[in-house]
């Protein structure tokens, strides 16, 4: 935790709506299993939530970074509006400590002000209906830490038809977890690996409340969820992990839940880690289909057969792509199989967007 000035004139600095008093006059910010325990003007390891005039606040609403559009593929999402354009954004911060951070230079950053614009929820949404987005994701560092503003992003888009998605390490309690996903419609949950010592040596965290997040989304939500492993060679790539994962996934969460495997590559804090070889994601893919998932694909390499969709009752390639593009559709408007009928679970509405893999850099104007 560190100490810095906060103060309830900033604009951007609101009320939060998770935490308690301690006995001993510390409060405990309660939107993440970390449990920050603050005096008055200390910060959590988030760095954007802190205590002021005895109280928990987040001090980034409506202070944004990164507006991108990109194919709603990349956050990745291969079964939600397939094709379509999302409007990505973040803020500063980020509630782990993750050694290969790829987004380092926004989730750890102090310099806010810097790396920040001003964009209301309403600023956004409008934005996303002005630019053709069907959706706005919520990435880069992660919504857990900005809950509040997450929410109203989410709320703001509903009000105009645009979705959002929460793209997520998972990692946040009860409440704030039941709070964040019933606005949004759809997840995409960064399972950084499948043993409690990665999350504690490598992400200064724990599994448990990810596969927490996991089983909430599934068994507890509508909210259409994707899972991503990113592969570091040495780390959590291994066939036992792998197999352990995959089995998990199939018996809580079932067979039809779309897994990605990506390939790291060397940044932050693991600059000496080799790049993920592309035959370790095959071979984690290989491992994955045969516990019984029937979505798996791979990412950040190129391979054409990972990121193929096949229909459960017929086998046909129901969706084929290259990187984000997609060059084969062969789905209904409601996600059937043209050829055999049978439904692809995820999320679709119409035919097939065409963003392809364009990314488009945007300006979102506007305020609290």
């Amino acid at each position: 935790m560190t100490t810095s000035d906060i103060s309830l004139a900033d604009p951007f600095t609101v009320p939060g709506r998770h935490w308690h008093r301690l006995d001993d006059g510390r409060l405990q910010c309660d939107v993440c299993p970390r449990a920050c325990r603050l005096h008055e003007g200390q910060r959590g390891l988030c760095f954007v939530r802190g205590r002021v005039d005895d109280q928990v606040v987040l001090t980034t609403y409506g202070r944004s970074s990164g507006f991108c559009v990109d194919p709603i593929e990349k956050k990745p999402l291969n079964h939600f509006l397939p094709g379509s354009a999302v409007l990505s954004f973040g803020t500063a911060g980020c509630n782990l400590a993750c050694k290969f951070c790829q987004n380092w230079d926004i989730s750890k950053s102090r310099e806010i002000d810097r790396l920040s614009d001003a964009a209301g929820p309403d600023d956004i949404a409008e934005s996303a209906v002005r630019l053709g987005c069907r959706s706005v994701a919520m990435t880069y560092n992660d919504p857990v830490i900005f809950l509040e503003y997450a929410v109203d992003v989410a709320d703001a888009c509903r009000a105009r038809g645009v979705r959002s998605v929460a793209v997520t390490a998972g990692y946040l309690t009860g409440e704030p977890r039941r709070e964040l996903f019933a606005h949004v419609d759809a997840a995409n949950v960064d399972l950084k690996a499948f043993t409690d010592d990665f999350y504690r040596r490598v992400s200064a965290a724990r599994l448990q409340p990810v596969l927490d997040t996991l089983t909430h989304l599934r068994h507890e939500t509508d909210v259409w969820f994707e899972i991503t492993t990113l592969l570091i060679p040495g780390h959590n790539d291994s066939d036992d992990e792998v197999a352990a994962e995959c089995a998990w996934i199939a018996e809580h969460l079932g067979v039809d839940v779309p897994l990605h495997f990506t390939a790291f590559h060397p940044d932050y804090k693991m600059r000496d880690v080799p790049p993920t070889p592309p035959a370790t994601l095959t071979r984690a893919r290989r491992i994955a289909l045969r516990q019984g998932l029937r979505y798996v694909y791979t990412g950040n390499v190129h391979d054409v057969d990972g990121g193929r969709t096949a229909c459960p009752g017929c086998g046909t390639a129901v969706v084929e792509r290259d990187w984000y593009r997609i060059d084969g559709y062969r789905l209904t408007d409601d996600g059937r199989c043209t050829t055999c009928g049978t439904a692809v679970p995820g999320r679709y509405d119409g035919p097939v967007g065409g963003w392809g893999a364009r990314r488009l850099r945007v300006s979102v104007a506007g305020g609290r």
